[in-house]
């Protein structure tokens, strides 16, 4: 039964990862449709910065702890504003080049960030606490995953919050269905596309230092490496769905995390095959709008 305990709690917590890594990538999405292959690269460098900060002042320290995610999150805001502005606003519509454009961004800034920190993975240390245990129903669950999902709710209340009660969520949801109109009225469709984009980027540089004090390390693939598990967790969930991302991030790292302990560590081929049925069955997702 604690076996049982462990592995479940434990995959929610990482499919709380899951959700900080994928919600940007699924906002940017849902209200833009644009596919943004350089998602990772705002976790990346967002995970790395944060380090930095956390280093300067005491990894064991709550404070720096707390620090740290908040300038991950204020860097992934300004990367993802700067990538709005300078390359994919004069790319709206023109869905090919998006791609493009945002994977050689991708390309670029790993080799930036080889270049500045190194090829190498630095091992990192965080409050002592987070690697210590808590005890339910008989299973110690790593004190990390606590602190990943009450982020991850924390992140997914904010958002849905701001789309729903503030004037700018208004005008995003509004642009959206008609940018014309909305523009008619002398508002500024494009400034609040821009803050789409600086929240998606701020959700991932969130997880970027989230993420590092889950795998104990940080390098410059970081974001690359977690990416494809957004990806798959944003059309599992339907493209452009918040909810469904969320859902979706639960129900293949808990999946992942069952094949992996009971099925000969095959978890990584077993969310393959979710998404392969996934695209059969239901090609829009869980809780995609219909074509």
């Amino acid at each position: 039964m604690s076996g049982i305990v462990l592995v479940l709690i434990t995959g929610v917590g990482l499919g709380a990862l899951y959700f900080l890594v994928a919600s940007g990538l699924s906002l940017i999405y849902g209200l833009m449709h644009v596919l943004n292959f350089a998602h990772g690269a705002f976790l990346t460098l967002g995970a790395l910065v944060g380090w930095e900060v956390a280093q300067r002042l005491g990894t064991d320290s709550w404070g720096g702890f707390a620090t740290s995610i908040l300038v991950g999150a204020l860097v992934g805001a300004a990367f993802a504003t700067l990538t709005e502005l300078i390359l994919i606003r004069p790319l709206y519509e023109r869905h090919i080049e998006q791609v493009l454009v945002t994977v050689g961004l991708a390309l670029a800034a790993v080799a930036l960030f080889e270049g500045i920190w190194g090829t190498d993975a630095v091992t990192i240390a965080g409050p002592t606490w987070l690697r210590g245990t808590t005890e339910v129903i008989g299973a110690n669950i790593p004190n990390v995953y606590w602190v990943l999902m009450i982020c991850a709710a924390l992140v997914l209340a904010a958002i849905v919050l701001f789309l729903r009660k503030t004037r700018y969520g208004m005008i995003i949801r509004a642009g959206v269905e008609n940018r014309a109109m909305v523009t008619a009225l002398g508002i500024d469709v494009r400034r609040s596309f821009t803050l789409v984009f600086a929240i998606g980027g701020a959700a991932a540089g969130i997880g970027g230092v989230l993420a590092m004090h889950y795998t104990t390390f940080v390098s410059a693939h970081l974001g690359q490496t977690l990416l494809i598990f957004a990806f798959i967790v944003t059309v599992v969930g339907g493209l452009g769905s918040l909810t469904g991302a969320a859902l979706a991030s639960v129900l293949v790292a808990v999946l992942q995390q069952f094949a992996n302990t009971y099925l000969g560590g095959t978890g990584d081929f077993i969310v393959v095959v979710l998404l392969a049925v996934v695209l059969l069955v239901r090609p829009r997702g869980l809780m995609g709008r219909p074509a």
